[in-house]
């Protein structure tokens, strides 16, 4: 009886040793790099938003974050690493809109709910952009071509399934136009418009300013809920009496099952640094605004677009 007793005891004694290990482990979040995986190419808007905030977050989670770039198929080859990942924490994905869009387009098998959504940390406003030379100057302009021209209009996107192609496709298919989307990978787009081979570009701001500033591309209209700041003079398309709105936001989701202490430091991290005039002023640069939301906001958001984003896809898709 008492060797009975002895061995609950010790048995006991490592279950909590193990817990307490455990736990403190957590308590040390993090003690190595953290991975950050981008959904596009080098050099493309999210990545530079992304390296960004990879910068200014580290210092407050004390330790590296390391952008690690795994473009293709919209996103969806990122996504699909990521929900393959241990959900510790160190492995994270810089998302957007497109974790909907890549799911309905059929270029990912996983549903958001298959990830842990930390906290949104960005905002950023598409735009409809053509090279300086375009007869259009305005968005009603060039859906009156288009309407005459149907399907002669080439307009390029970052991918299949990506948040521009489901922005311009639902943008057009709400006016009743037609027009022939070409993806491309995202480093790709403003250099085949400024190569004549498509008439116009869905895009973020951030791949189209130095182009803008440089007076050899014009933009027609944001597809936004707002005006862009990096493009005071353009007008939304409900300003132009159009009425679409789509804007892109970007946060951090994790592997599902991320421990809930460490996505709260995270989001807590993630809240300083969005909150920092420092970041403000840097992601203003490329043409993001910060736009902080918590797990909780940051969910609920994700699940009211998917109802709109999956209908949307589902009909444009068979149109286009």
């Amino acid at each position: 009886m008492f060797k009975n007793i002895k061995i609950a005891i010790y048995a006991l004694f490592v279950f909590l040793s193990l817990n307490c290990f455990a736990q403190s482990d957590k308590n040390k979040y993090p003690d190595k790099p953290i991975e950050l995986v981008v959904l596009f190419p080098v050099g493309s808007s999210a990545d530079v938003v992304a390296r960004i905030f990879a910068d200014n977050l580290s210092k407050e989670l004390g330790t590296q974050i390391v952008v690690n770039n795994k473009p293709g198929a919209g996103g969806a080859i990122g996504y699909k690493y990521i929900a393959g990942k241990n959900p510790d924490g160190y492995s994270l994905v810089w998302s957007s809109n497109s974790i909907l869009s890549t799911y309905y387009s059929g270029a990912l098998n996983v549903e958001y709910q298959g990830f842990d959504h930390i906290a949104r940390a960005t905002i950023e406003l598409p735009v409809v952009a053509v090279k300086a030379d375009s007869p259009w100057k305005n968005l009603k302009e060039m859906l009156d071509y288009i309407r005459t021209h149907p399907e002669e209009v080439r307009v390029g996107n970052s991918g299949v399934g990506s948040f521009t192609h489901y922005a311009g496709a639902s943008f057009f298919d709400a006016q009743g136009v037609k027009v022939t989307h070409i993806p491309y990978a995202a480093s790709q787009v403003v250099t085949s418009l400024m190569g004549g081979n498509i008439e116009a570009v869905i895009q973020a701001p951030g791949a189209l300013m130095p182009f803008v500033n440089s007076g050899s591309v014009r933009v027609l209209g944001v597809l936004g809920s707002r005006r862009e700041p990096a493009f005071p003079n353009v007008p939304t398309a409900a300003e132009q009496g159009i009425q679409f709105q789509a804007d892109m936001w970007r946060g951090v989701s994790a592997p599902k099952g991320t421990p809930k202490e460490i996505s709260m430091r995270i989001q807590t991290a993630m809240q300083k640094t969005l909150a920092s005039p420092e970041f403000k002023k840097q992601c203003e640069k490329f043409g993001c605004q910060a736009s902080y939301a918590d797990s909780a906001q940051f969910l609920k958001e994700i699940a009211s677009e998917n109802y709109l984003v999956g209908a949307f896809m589902k009909q444009t898709l068979k149109n286009n």
